[in-house]
This record gives C-alpha cells, structure tokens and sequence, in this order.
C-alpha cells in the first residue's frame, strides 16, 4: 500500500471526478489514517459527504479541518453552506460571519448569510447581508432576486423598483420573475368596479 497521504489525497479527487465517491471516501480515510493531521484530505472528506448528504458528517469533518486552520475563510462557508441545508440557519449565520470576517468580499459567504437570516426573519439584516453579495457580484442574477424579494417582504417599494431596474439590463428572464412574484394579487373575479350596495 502506498503510504503517502498526498498520494491518496489525489487519487480520491480523481475518484470523486468520476462520481466513485465510496471509492474516494475510502482514500481520504486512508490519507487521514497515515497523518490526521493532513488538513486537505479532513476538508475533502468534508465536502464529498456533503454532496452525498451526508451532513451530520460533513459538519463533523468540516469542524475537525478548522480546528487545524480556523483562519480559513472557504472552510467556514462550507460549514455554513452544510448548517444551512440542514436548516440549522442560526449556526449557518455565525459561520458565515465568521467567513466574512475573514474574506470581506466573498460574496458566496454574504449570499447565504442573507439566505439563512431571511429564513430566521430576520430580513433588515437579510437586506443588508444580500447587498453586499450583489454589489461584490453585480451579474449575479440570484442575488439581485433575493435581494428584490426581501424588500418586497419589507415593503420598500423603491429600493425594489432600483433593483428591478439593474437587474433586467442583463437578466430580462429573472426580473420578470421578480416583478410577478412582488406584484399586488389580483382582485377576485368580480370584485373590480364593484361598490357597496345601500342597505
């Protein structure tokens, strides 16, 4: 058996390209058992039970990696990306400010914070959190949406007419997404032109 763990390392993100994640799990733990110290193979380990699902283990490998570099900014937004689809957004929101903290313009990490702190209602600093992905990002379709949408949920009607403005100059599709999902219901059938009838 090859006893190197960058060996291993590689081969199980050849293995992982082909869509062998068993095969590639079982590298990294053979890496990790040669030298758990090897921060790489803890982090990959991390992120292929992730896109298996496997969360509860990702969270545990992304944790382990940033205890051995708990200044690295994309491990902290994995952890974040993993809280979040667990729909644990509170500790998805430390994370990701964690991850800002460190890489003010990763605009991944500022998205999904504005994401995970919409969904815990807490939309002025969803706003906020969805600003700052969409000026570091400004063709960036999704944000400039979520964006839209939670000042439609703030009832700020101008900021959302500005964001509808930016967004359909390069993405026509989405902002008419935006405006029928921000525009006032209809009337019920029979209900427009209607007035009370004397009693």
């Amino acid at each position: 058996m090859n006893t190197s763990p960058w060996w291993h390392y590689q081969y199980s993100r050849l293995l992982a390209l082909f869509k062998r994640h068993d095969r590639a799990i079982d590298e990294l733990r053979t890496a990790l058992s040669i030298d758990p110290s090897y921060s790489r193979a803890t982090a990959a380990l991390g992120f292929l039970y992730a896109t298996l699902g496997r969360y509860p283990l990702a969270i545990e490998q992304f944790k382990a990696a940033l205890g051995l570099r708990p200044d690295d900014a994309v491990l902290l937004f994995d952890l974040g990306y993993v809280y979040h689809q667990q729909k644990d957004y509170g500790q998805a929101v430390e994370a990701f400010k964690k991850s800002v903290g460190l890489a003010p313009r990763n605009d991944r990490a500022w998205y999904g914070m504005g994401l995970a702190l919409s969904s815990l209602g807490r939309h002025e600093e969803s706003a906020q959190a969805l600003h700052e992905a969409a000026i570091l990002q400004p063709m960036n379709s999704l944000a400039w949406y979520e964006l839209g949408m939670t000042y439609h949920t703030l009832n700020r009607r101008e900021k959302l007419d500005q964001v509808i403005a930016h967004l359909n100059r390069f993405d026509p599709k989405v902002t008419q997404h935006l405006i029928r999902a921000t525009a006032p219901p209809e009337p019920l059938a029979g209900q427009r032109g209607t007035v009370a009838t004397p009693q």
